[in-house]
C-alpha cells in the first residue's frame, strides 16, 4: 500500500524545521548542478534562509552574477540593478531642498529684512509665535510644578526624619531619668570591680616576676 502525500505546511518545531531546510537546500542545489551540467544551461540560484543568510549557486558557464542579471534585464526589459550614485544624488537633492526650506522658514520666523511680508503672512506668523509661546509656557509650568513637588516631598521626608530623631532623643532622656536613682550604686560597684581587677593584675605581675627570678 502506497504512502499518502504529507501536507505541505510550515514546520512548527524549530529543530526539525532547520534540519529539513538543510536537507531540502542540499537537494535543491544538487538538482541545479545536474540541470546546469546535463542541459548546458545558464543558471543562477539564490536562497535566503529564515535568519537572512544567503546561499547561492552559479552555473560554471556564467561568469558572474552581475552579468547574469544584466542578461535578465535585457531579456525582460526591466531594471534590477540600481545606480548607487543616482540614488545618492537624489538623496542629496532631497536633503538640499529640505535645508533650503528650513532656512526660509527660519528667516521667516525671525522677520528678516530681506523677506517681503504680507499682512496675512505676518498674521499667520504672529499666530504661530503665540502658539509656540503658549506651548513653551505650558512646558515651563509643568517643569516648575514637578520640581516644586520634588522639593515638597524632600522637605516632608526631612521633617519626618527630624520628628523620628526627636522621639528617640525624648525616649533616651526618659530612660536616663528613670535609671538616675541607681547611678550612684552602679558607680560604686564599678569602682570596686576596678580595684579588684587592679589587685589581680598586681598579683599576676608579682608571680611572673618571682618565676623569672
Amino acid at each position: 500500500m502506497g504512502r499518502g502525500r504529507s501536507e505541505i505546511k510550515r514546520i512548527d518545531n524549530p529543530t526539525q524545521r532547520q534540519s529539513t531546510f538543510y536537507k531540502r537546500r542540499d537537494g535543491l542545489f544538487k538538482k541545479a548542478r545536474e540541470l546546469a551540467v546535463l542541459c548546458d544551461a545558464d543558471l543562477l540560484l539564490l536562497l535566503f534562509s529564515a535568519s537572512g543568510k544567503l546561499y547561492q549557486y552559479l552555473a560554471p558557464t556564467v561568469p558572474s552574477v552581475k552579468e547574469f542579471v544584466e542578461r535578465y534585464e535585457a531579456s525582460t526589459h526591466t531594471k534590477v540593478w540600481s545606480d548607487i550614485r543616482q540614488e545618492r544624488r537624489r538623496e542629496l537633492e532631497k536633503v538640499a531642498k529640505m535645508c533650503d526650506l528650513l532656512e526660509k522658514e527660519l528667516r521667516f520666523m525671525t522677520v528678516d529684512d530681506g523677506e517681503r511680508y504680507t499682512v496675512p503672512s505676518l498674521a499667520a506668523l504672529e499666530h504661530n509665535l503665540e502658539a509656540a509661546m503658549h506651548k513653551v509656557r505650558s512646558e515651563k509650568d509643568r517643569k516648575i510644578g514637578g520640581e516644586m513637588s520634588y522639593l515638597e516631598n524632600m522637605i516632608r521626608g526631612k521633617q519626618a526624619e527630624r520628628y523620628g530623631l526627636c522621639d528617640k532623643l525624648a525616649h533616651a532622656q526618659s530612660l536616663k531619668v528613670v535609671e538616675g536613682g541607681s547611678t550612684s550604686l552602679n558607680n560604686g560597684l564599678d569602682l570596686k570591680l576596678g580595684r579588684f581587677s587592679q589587685s589581680i593584675q598586681n598579683l599576676v605581675t608579682v608571680q611572673v616576676s618571682r618565676s623569672q627570678i
